[in-house]
């Protein structure tokens, strides 16, 4: 038997029988397994650096069932131990909410690339955030997991729209996260350009300047109010005007070999916009309608070898669980 999980459900796990399922050199014991679809991620959008986020149609999937011993798999091997980043975001989890963690099989079905900036880390982050609390008997609540999450993975720009779906703009105040949620125009496409190679996030973090002039800081205020409207309504004129960053832009993209011939190619093609997803290496162009994201894919995906690309939409419904009772079955 199966259900889905919605808010105010909760998962308590039965007695363990005699069967048990070796996956991944572990041992699943029969009871409910807990599958939570978490979605990609992009966050600064151009102007809104460290503040808007916007959740893509790009999901990973985390399965946590009983087990005899730690197992996590599905993912690559450097990964699959106790350093893992769900593991260790669930047991984090516990300890906040004051409860021991269950010893579990972790199951990781990603398909986002592993050169960063479409929020992998937070996917395992609320991965890890929303099992702590499911497996505990407690309900999925969205505002916690936004507290947690964000404590966890120390700022909430990808988190929010993990958590909500949609475009967000969020920011901490004294300890506590909030997010503003917004609709996406349903015209827009936005077509993800991952090259074969990682910018980390602290390398990136480095390459800004620590002061900005004055009139740096109020472009960027004007702008980012635009570009959030203008995401949410689809106005694809607008956010060709709004878009032009000037805080972490500039020094990012030296840290991106492809950028300028991808981001030349895909203007050329006919998107209103290109920008670094997160801290990169991957980016954004900004498509009115398919047929346009298609052109930009033709003019761009045999530019760079080994080129991750995809055509993405919004995704409205964020984090989402679901429980399989009975027998564990492994696919």
């Amino acid at each position: 038997m199966s259900m889905n999980m919605t808010d105010g459900k909760v998962l308590t796990y039965s007695p363990a029988g005699d069967q048990s399922l070796e996956v991944g050199g572990g041992l699943l014991l029969p009871g409910p397994r807990l599958s939570i679809t978490v979605p990609a991620t992009s966050a600064n959008l151009g102007v809104g650096f460290d503040v808007m986020g916007l959740a893509l149609n790009l999901v990973a999937i985390f399965t946590f069932s009983p087990a005899k011993e730690l197992t996590v798999y599905g993912c690559l091997e450097e990964f699959c131990n106790e350093q893992n980043l769900v593991w260790t975001s669930y047991t984090t989890a516990c300890k906040m909410l004051d409860v021991v963690p269950r010893t579990v099989a972790i199951g990781i079905d990603s398909p986002l690339p592993l050169s960063g900036g479409l929020g992998s880390s937070s996917t395992c982050v609320v991965a890890g955030v929303v099992a702590a609390q499911l497996l505990s008997g407690r309900p999925f609540d969205r505002s916690l997991t936004l507290n947690m999450a964000t404590a966890i993975e120390g700022h909430p720009d990808n988190v929010a729209p993990a958590v909500y779906g949609g475009l967000t703009s969020s920011f901490v105040e004294a300890g506590t996260t909030y997010a503003a949620v917004m609709p996406v125009g349903e015209n827009l496409r936005f077509v993800a350009m991952a090259p074969p190679y990682v910018v980390r996030t602290d390398e990136a973090r480095k390459a800004l300047p620590t002061t900005i002039p004055l009139q740096t800081a109020v472009w960027q205020m004007g702008r980012c109010v635009a570009m959030a409207d203008a995401l949410a309504r689809g106005d694809t004129q607008l956010i060709a005007k709004a878009c032009h960053d000037k805080l972490h832009e500039p020094h990012r993209m030296l840290l991106i070999p492809d950028y300028d011939v991808l981001r030349t190619r895909a203007l050329q093609a006919g998107a209103c916009a290109f920008i670094i997803s997160g801290s990169g290496s991957t980016m954004l162009a900004v498509t009115d309608g398919d047929d346009v994201a298609r052109d930009v894919v033709e003019a761009t995906h045999n530019m760079v070898d080994g080129l991750w690309i995809r055509v993405l939409r919004a995704h409205t419904g964020g984090t989402t669980t679901f429980i399989e009772n009975g027998p564990n079955k492994v696919n």
